[in-house]
């Protein structure tokens, strides 16, 4: 299926409204990537101000590559702390937008041409679901996790009320009727409290997911398919509409700063023989035990790629490396690894072929990269939805973890268990060749005829036809 350029009366006006954090933002832009290319006309909206620096720099760069997109700032006006509301600006900051997102209606209403379709993070879900019935247009949700976790999030109404009690102490698993079951370890500690601001905030936007008209996820069949066929078949939470998997997508080719650092560095590297290890935008790790994996790193004997990050919000990183890892081990390790601290293009990173495996909290974005490039993974989930994400890649043949390590923070993780760790990831060449599947499996998805992208390119059309009827209904 394709589409053609179309006339611009049949151009599909899609309003974009991502949540708060670089997890949010990055498959929002890379989506407005997707559907520029398809002849949409798109309108941007963002929170202001941005938790975090990344946040402002990627979505400056990118208007400034696209100068046809709108862009709306949307002033979120700041909460009052209270005991139901966690200290992580980010929580604070979903909290925030939620409540406020049902004032995007007068900035959608007056624009031209008008809006056709809004598609929204799961954050905002309530607010946008409101808006799009009073501008009589459709909505969708864009997932930025994996169909796993948005099952739990989805099904977190019914797990917080009372009456169901099904998180209690001594309870083992979740049961989401029609799913697998889910360890009651992966659960993120904020669930247990249905008063804590951000488990509220997402009961009261997944409430609103029945009423979307779709839900566009950053994943593909294969990779998740028995979650896939089970809800889209109506055997699980059948009150949900319909999953829509466009993953991995594809990323937007900004010119950042920093990448000539590494990337010749890489370049000079055998294939298959570096480790990249990289927790993401919000990982924050203890000095003891950026030690210990250090300490690791160094025993593996591998070569590596390490981006260390020890604060939760960029802003507030002060410290050189000196101060954070020994001048003796940056000595040591010179001609072998490099460690780093700036902003990285991951994507550019797992797509070198020095690379062999990749150290990663399994943020669902990190997780789709690592997919789509066919790269090992070694789960080291940190906090949020990433140990339900550690086990989707590790069912789908993509990587390994170790349950036992815990959150992040939860226990010190030991330098000899890291060490083994590592070096399972770059020796196992099962796990490699899994891995390359996957890959194989990811492109095919996003091809010409694949899955993924004829799901995007029927969405459009459908968008398309919808815009051609309301035209003719007026002219009418």
């Amino acid at each position: 299926m394709s589409i053609s350029p179309g006339s611009v009366t049949s151009q599909p006006h899609i309003a974009l409204f991502p949540s708060a954090g670089m997890g949010h933002l990055t498959p929002f832009l890379r989506l407005a990537s997707l559907l520029l290319s398809h002849n949409c006309k798109l309108t941007l909206i963002t929170a202001k101000p941005t938790v975090s620096v990344a946040e402002c720099t990627h979505i400056s760069s990118f208007l400034s590559k696209h100068p046809e997109i709108n862009h709306i700032e949307f002033h979120v006006p700041p909460m009052q702390h209270s005991g139901s509301i966690s200290d992580d600006p980010f929580f604070i900051q979903f909290e925030a937008t939620s409540r406020s997102a049902h004032q995007i209606h007068p900035l959608l209403a007056s624009l031209t041409p008008p809006v056709s379709a809004i598609f929204a993070d799961l954050v905002v879900a309530n607010g946008a679901n409101k808006v799009a019935v009073d501008l009589g247009v459709r909505n969708y949700i864009v997932s930025t996790t994996s169909l796993k976790f948005l099952s739990l999030m989805a099904y977190l109404p019914v797990l917080t009320t009372s009456a169901a009690a099904k998180l209690v102490d001594g309870a083992t698993e979740i049961e989401i009727p029609g799913l697998t079951p889910l360890p009651i370890s992966s659960i993120p500690p904020p669930f247990f409290n249905a008063d804590h601001g951000f488990t509220a905030t997402l009961v009261s936007n997944a409430k609103a997911l029945p009423f979307c008209n779709g839900i566009l996820m950053n994943t593909f069949e294969s990779f998740e398919p028995e979650t896939l066929s089970a809800i889209n078949n109506k055997r699980a939470l059948s009150n949900l509409p319909s999953i829509l998997p466009i993953g991995p997508l594809e990323t937007y080719g900004l010119n950042m700063n920093g990448q000539t650092r590494y990337l010749p560095w890489l370049n000079d590297q055998p294939a298959e023989s570096v480790v990249f290890l990289s927790f993401g935008s919000r990982t924050a790790m203890s000095k003891d035990q950026i030690k210990e994996l250090s300490d690791g790193l160094e025993r593996s004997g591998y070569r590596f790629l390490w981006v260390l990050k020890t604060k939760k919000v960029d802003k507030d990183e002060k410290e050189d490396l000196g101060e954070i890892l020994s001048s003796s081990f940056l000595e040591r390790t010179k001609n072998r690894g490099m460690v780093i601290k700036e902003w990285v293009n991951q994507q550019d990173i797992l797509g070198n072929a020095a690379i062999g495996g990749f150290v990663s909290h399994c943020g669902w974005n990190s997780v789709m990269e690592a997919a789509g490039n066919g790269v090992p993974v070694l789960a080291w989930p940190q906090h949020g939805d990433q140990r339900t994400n550690a086990e989707v890649l590790e069912k789908a043949g993509l990587g390994i973890w170790d349950a036992t390590w815990g959150w992040g923070g939860q226990r010190l993780v030991k330098q000899d268990e890291i060490q083994r760790k590592i070096s399972e990831l770059m020796t196992d060449e099962k796990l490699k060749s899994k891995a390359k599947s996957v890959g194989d499996e990811a492109k095919k998805a996003t091809g010409n005829g694949g899955t993924s992208k004829n799901t995007i390119l029927e969405t459009i059309e459908s968008l398309k036809q919808n815009v051609q009827t309301v035209l003719g209904t007026h002219k009418n």
